[in-house]
């Protein structure tokens, strides 16, 4: 997999910002936000879960899609940086790839590790917002393919067994309109499959476990207005090494989307012990454009 990443990221990348640089002279035809936003690993989604939504504004005979940029530093000084670019294809399939960079504060002063991955959703069936007439959500599956490119510095030295992981996954999101005194509610659930430790920013499995475990995540979000979302996320994680205990993410956010080209999220996430720092918290703002 690491010749994988090495040889074709770049290119894809270039492929996938080409489309989208070339597509975002008029928004598809979908419902406002009804791309959600973007994830720290790329997916059309909350800030933290992936859903089933396709990335963009397209519609059956479209290509739409997105590009971010997330900023978060915790209270114990880590860093995270992420941005990437998605692109959808006729409401059915998503393309995304992005990169995160982590800055391991003074538990390792003046190193970062840096993580890439490239996904892939398909929507199975279901239209999370048109099928108000029955309770069939939207469900899609998706995969992330992760490579750590820091690995044999602290991952490996912390018991990680591998630079690269595939995480998959499965996403169900339902809106159900005028739901809460005449305000559109949005429900996800995500059930994942993954070795992951933080992420991937450490590693993929460890000394205490190296199988795959299917780990849940929600999402929940009122619509305060047609353009501000109000939601809480969680996600929970593997405890694969013994170095250091890891915990489950949450967060509330706020996302407001002015109109179809720009979204801006901002939240307060709870990302639990982070290497040797317990308790760490963050505020995070994401940008995004999309089409």
């Amino acid at each position: 997999m690491v010749k994988f990443f090495t040889n074709y990221i770049t290119p894809i990348l270039v492929v996938l910002c080409g489309l989208f640089i070339t597509s975002t002279s008029q928004a598809g035809d979908r419902l406002l936000a009804t791309g959600g936003v973007t994830q720290i690993e790329g997916a059309a989604g909350g800030g933290l879960v992936p859903w089933a939504l396709i990335s963009g504004y397209a519609t059956q005979d479209q290509i739409g899609g997105s590009a971010f940029f997330t900023k978060a530093r915790t209270d114990g000084g880590f860093d995270l940086q992420s941005g990437g670019v998605s692109v959808g294809f006729n409401n059915r399939v998503e393309i995304s790839a992005s990169q995160m960079r982590f800055g391991l504060s003074n538990t390792v002063p003046g190193q970062h590790i840096n993580l890439t991955t490239l996904g892939a959703k398909v929507r199975l069936f279901g239209d999370a917002v048109y099928d108000q007439d029955n309770w069939i959500p939207q469900v899609s599956a998706g995969i992330q393919f992760k490579h750590n490119e820091d690995f044999n510095s602290v991952p490996k030295a912390i018991g990680a067994v591998k630079a690269d992981g595939v995480d998959g996954y499965i996403a169900a999101t339902k809106l159900f309109l005028g739901a809460v005194y005449g305000r559109n509610l949005l429900v996800n659930g995500t059930l994942q499959a993954t070795k992951a430790n933080q992420f991937g920013l450490l590693g993929f499995g460890g000394d205490k476990n190296d199988d795959y475990l299917l780990e849940p995540a929600g999402s929940i979000a009122l619509m305060l207005t047609d353009k501000v979302f109000l939601g809480a996320e969680y996600r929970a994680k593997p405890d694969n090494l013994s170095a250091f205990k890891e915990q489950d993410a949450k967060d509330i956010f706020v996302a407001w989307f002015p109109n179809k080209y720009l979204g801006i999220t901002t939240a307060y996430v709870d990302l639990g012990n982070i290497a040797n720092k317990p308790d760490q918290t963050a505020w995070y703002i994401s940008g995004q454009i999309s089409y």
